[in-house]
């Protein structure tokens, strides 16, 4: 039984859950951001660093994979605190190994750390901004998930000051590891302990853990899962794509400088951005399934622009139409997985590891692909994913019982 919220309490929660999305968006921003210092410190080479870049990935994998686990035993809140203590552990460790051991192993430790602490934490903080949601009546998911897009801009922004003035790495990383931790310290004082989120203490009628854990594993037997699954799986692919390969996609296939490129993923960035702060009004107004569709009709066309615009003003704003258009289906997906309270934590927890495996392990696919057919041709593989998301949006209509996303008609 949940116990009733004052506005007070209610606020201090949702406050403390834009601060761990923000905080995981920081995490890995001061990692991205130094890469060039740590190439020159350890005098490594790119495929020294691809590597690094695969055991991040993979112990990332291993995080989504585990968070089912750590909900069953210990709930989201007390799995937030230890997974925001792992990955800030994993980014000073960074430092130490870049600057004090000089020591190519023991960095690659610290990001397996950092990966392993982020996708735990991924899984846990969308089961409580679903939770939130269900609190609020109201979609919020959209504007969590513009909450840690901030934070890569912040951790970038002081990535670049504290290279532009000199600061090694690990003093930069054991500053910002340091200021993760106080987060995660300050969030747990202020997340409320809920039957939704595991958290709830324990009591004589509280199903034990293994029983639990067996109840989350079963979201992976309803096909609604799956469904959902191809809604985010198509939209993960959209924002990772464009993440690794937006910029060298202007760069080969249109010509344009390095810098040129950057502007254009930053365009992409700015676009998601703005329709992830306003897309829950957006969805409370014409329905999750509505938007959705808009959405995915927005990715396929703004992707088709860009693949096949004749000059670079229509490319950039291929890329505003790409990235508005890829903006909602993550975190509309994680909404639509919790309608049902009852089963909501192993449903998001599910519905998560298929989004964020496929935002990981998507871009080196169509890296791959590349190779072989070239890189604009290899983009309509997410014209393709972000059409089939759209197809599958009727998956995401709100369940009987719930008001969430069912829009005002």
């Amino acid at each position: 039984m949940e116990l009733e919220l004052t506005r007070s309490q209610y606020v201090r929660w949702r406050t403390a859950i834009f601060a761990v999305f923000l905080a995981s968006g920081l995490s890995i921003a001061t990692w991205a951001s130094r890469v060039p210092a740590i190439k020159v410190t350890l005098d490594v080479d790119n495929t020294q660093i691809g590597l690094m870049l695969l055991g991040a990935g993979a112990a990332s994998i291993a995080g989504l994979s585990v968070a089912n686990v750590v909900l069953a035993r210990l709930g989201a809140r007390k799995g937030m605190l230890a997974a925001m203590i792992v990955f800030a552990a994993g980014v000073a460790i960074i430092g130490v190994g870049t600057d004090v051991l000089h020591s190519y192993v023991v960095v690659v430790i610290g990001l397996m750390l950092f990966g392993l602490g982020n996708g735990a934490v991924d899984v846990m903080m969308n089961v409580e901004g679903a939770a939130i949601e269900k609190q609020s009546s109201r979609t919020i998911l959209p504007l969590f998930h513009a909450f840690f897009s901030f934070g890569t801009v912040i951790g970038a922004g002081i990535g670049a000051l504290a290279a532009g003035w000199n600061v090694n790495v690990l003093v930069h990383t054991a500053v910002m590891g340091a200021l993760i931790v106080v987060i995660a310290f300050a969030a747990y004082a202020n997340v409320p302990a809920r039957d939704f989120t595991g958290d709830a203490e324990a009591a004589a009628d509280k199903p034990h853990w293994r029983e639990r854990l067996h109840t989350s594993l079963s979201a992976w037997r309803e096909p609604r899962t799956y469904t959902l699954g191809v809604i985010m799986l198509g939209m993960a692919f959209a924002e990772g794509g464009a993440n690794d390969w937006l910029a060298l996609g202007m760069v080969e296939g249109h010509g344009a400088d390095p810098a040129v490129g950057a502007l254009g993923l930053t365009v992409f960035s700015v676009a998601m951005t703005v329709v992830r702060v306003f897309g829950g009004p957006l969805v409370d107004r014409f329905g999750r399934v509505n938007t959705l569709r808009a959405m995915s009709a927005l990715a396929a066309g703004g992707l088709l622009l860009f693949i096949l615009a004749p000059n670079l003003p229509l490319v950039f704003v291929g890329s505003a139409l790409w990235g508005a258009g890829a903006a909602l289906g993550f975190p509309l997906g994680m909404s639509a997985a919790a309608d049902d309270p009852a089963k909501a934590a192993a449903r998001v927890s599910a519905a998560a590891t298929i989004g964020y495996i496929s935002f990981l392990c998507g871009p080196p696919i169509l890296g791959f692909i590349s190779e072989h057919i070239g890189l604009l041709n290899t983009l309509y593989i997410l014209v393709a994913l972000a059409v089939a998301s759209g197809l599958a949006s009727p998956a995401a209509r709100p369940v009987a019982g719930s008001t969430v996303g069912a829009g005002r008609h």
